[in-house]
């Protein structure tokens, strides 16, 4: 039976957690894996992995209940191995890296901060920050809308307005919470977000990441910021022992965990 992977942690972890249960109907147990000074929070993996709600809370359960007793290098959801001599084999070849993290990464989470425009406030600030903009649109208004050429050059120029607004804000996000954390990895882009950052921060005192944070609202009331955390600092893991290929399974050895 394949192995599902949690985390990774130094085998003196005081808390690693034997005998929890962790993914799967019915709930499978975890269980550890020592290989020299590393251990490998696992399970046995089922047979039909899916991303859903039960199972998300399952991993995270396991790695708060692990991380709560020190520092564990956690996998993202559907880390999954041949077997366990499989991940033994990645703990002795990977020994002086995961040793390195797990220094690095005590006492730290991470901090995932999205950023989108509120359209109407984003708009206004277009708007007032752009004459020729607001001359078009007056002109067009009293030319009961302006000719086809003359809407689509508009719609151009605010389109061109927009995204030259996005970029700013994402670099000055950015600049901003950058020198009040530890480090930075920004994520993939998707539709509906200028910005995807995450960041990792001192668990014990996050209040000048999260001051910072305000401070930008409140700076830029034209966007909109979703802040998640604290988190296991998945994104500051790499190279990791696996990360799932789909939604259902990974290969441990072939791809890295954080991301």
């Amino acid at each position: 039976m394949s192995t599902y992977v949690y985390g990774i942690a130094a085998s003196s972890h005081p808390a690693l957690p034997d005998g929890m249960d962790g993914v799967g109907k019915p709930p499978l147990p975890v269980r550890t894996l020592k290989e020299g000074e590393l251990a490998a929070i696992v399970g046995d993996a089922p047979e039909d992995l899916r991303p859903k709600r039960n199972n998300l809370l399952a991993h995270q359960n396991v790695l708060n209940e692990a991380g709560a007793g020190g520092p564990v290098l956690p996998m993202r959801f559907g880390s999954v191995a041949p077997d366990d001599a499989a991940i033994r084999g990645v703990l002795a070849e990977r020994a002086e890296h995961y040793h390195e993290r797990l220094k690095t990464l005590a006492g730290k989470a991470e901090y995932n901060v999205k950023a989108s425009h509120d359209e109407a406030a984003a708009l206004h600030r277009v708007m007032s920050e752009n004459p020729e903009i607001r001359t078009l649109t007056e002109a067009n208004r009293q030319a009961g809308g302006g000719s086809h050429e003359q809407r689509l050059r508009l719609g151009e120029m605010v389109v061109a307005a927009f995204q030259s607004l996005e970029n700013e804000d994402a670099v000055e996000l950015r600049h901003t919470l950058e020198p009040v954390a530890e480090a930075i990895s920004v994520g993939p882009g998707s539709t509906g977000w200028l910005a995807n950052m995450s960041f990792l921060v001192d668990r014990t005192s996050p209040a000048a990441f999260l001051d910072a944070v305000d401070a930008v609202r409140k700076s830029h009331p034209h966007l909109e910021l979703r802040v998640h955390g604290p988190l296991p600092p998945y994104s500051f893991v790499e190279p990791g022992p696996s990360q799932p290929t789909d939604t259902r399974a990974g290969s441990v050895g072939s791809q890295t965990g954080g991301g």
